[in-house]
């Protein structure tokens, strides 16, 4: 298979999913690169992992920021414009915006753009008066805003422990990234907290397995749009604590020796051999400042639920970029 012979490649995203799916999959120890789960299936799937029992994250940040929503919408400057990455469904956001009837703009960004698409045609009807530019995007590389928001005052959001999918040099890019937005002037990111181990063991691996199906969706993906040929029954989910990294690691193991076409590659698996697919690292309040810090941010504010299991943060900028 080639290229040029694979109408599904004539687009830059699936040429660069089939690089990024050779790259990891060729790489000493396989791997795949988690932005790559949120197609719209995967975006739906990850949807429906929110309202788990077990997914404890989702609802407890939820109860947060309904707590605390006034708050946290003050740091948006009157007639300023809140920038959301990994905006998915904009749950979350609602009730900032809600909160915040003198907010101007959502920029919402996100990876999956039918379903950014399909959101914001919902924002337009729910918030007429909020003018709403979806910006398609990966937040793992410089976004760059809508320049009719340029001299706008801007508060980044970046909800649901999304940073801990990121290794520690990853996510203080990311953080450097935003604070180098024109106008920006609050981040405010979501982070989960490091806590009995079984506890994350079971939000990651749910009994109804929408976890499994959604990491598995990977395997999918690769057939229907890079004409890869997984058999994805040959592969089972596996969901683990890492408590040296402080993290889930969430990968797909191979039950039997096999080969896999994929782009002109045939790529081995051996029984038992793993692709690392997404981790989910957990902060203490120190980390999380650590983190802040290393990016040129400080911790303004820290909002928690009573039982201390998630946190919300307020970031403010040292010091000018």
């Amino acid at each position: 298979m080639t290229l040029a012979n694979t109408p599904s490649l004539h687009n830059e995203t699936a040429r660069a999913f089939l690089r990024d799916a050779i790259h990891g999959l060729t790489g000493a120890r396989k791997s795949l690169p988690p932005k790559w789960l949120y197609d719209h299936a995967g975006s739906a799937l990850f949807e429906e992992i929110t309202g788990l029992p077990e997914y404890y994250p989702t609802r407890t940040e939820i109860s947060i920021l309904r707590a605390h929503a006034a708050n946290l919408a003050g740091y948006i400057s009157e007639g300023g414009a809140l920038v959301e990455l990994g905006s998915g469904a904009s749950i979350k956001t609602r009730l900032l915006l809600d909160a915040g009837p003198h907010i101007a703009a959502y920029v919402p960004i996100d990876i999956s753009a039918a379903f950014l698409h399909a959101t914001a045609d919902d924002l337009h009807t729910r918030y007429p008066h909020l003018a709403v530019h979806p910006t398609v995007g990966d937040f793992a590389n410089p976004i760059a805003l809508p320049a009719a928001l340029h001299d706008l005052p801007k508060v980044g959001f970046f909800p649901g422990s999304t940073i801990g999918n990121l290794d520690p040099l990853d996510a203080i890019a990311l953080l450097v990234r935003a604070r180098a937005w024109p106008g920006i002037e609050t981040f405010i990111l979501g982070a989960d907290l490091v806590k009995d181990p079984q506890v994350l063991i079971d939000a990651y691996d749910d009994k109804a397995g929408v976890t499994a199906r959604f990491i598995t969706n990977i395997l999918t993906r690769m057939n229907a749009e890079l004409g890869a040929d997984f058999d994805v029954d040959r592969f089972d989910y596996i969901a683990e604590w890492n408590a040296d990294a402080a993290q889930i690691q969430m990968s797909l193991m191979a039950q039997v020796d096999h080969h896999v076409s994929l782009g002109g590659q045939d790529i081995r698996f051996a029984n038992q051999e793993s692709i690392a697919v997404s981790q989910s690292r957990k902060y203490t309040m120190d980390s999380l400042e650590n983190l802040a810090d290393a990016a040129g941010w400080a911790v303004h504010e820290v909002v928690t639920d009573p039982e201390t299991n998630f946190a919300v943060a307020v970031l403010k900028a040292q010091s000018p970029v």
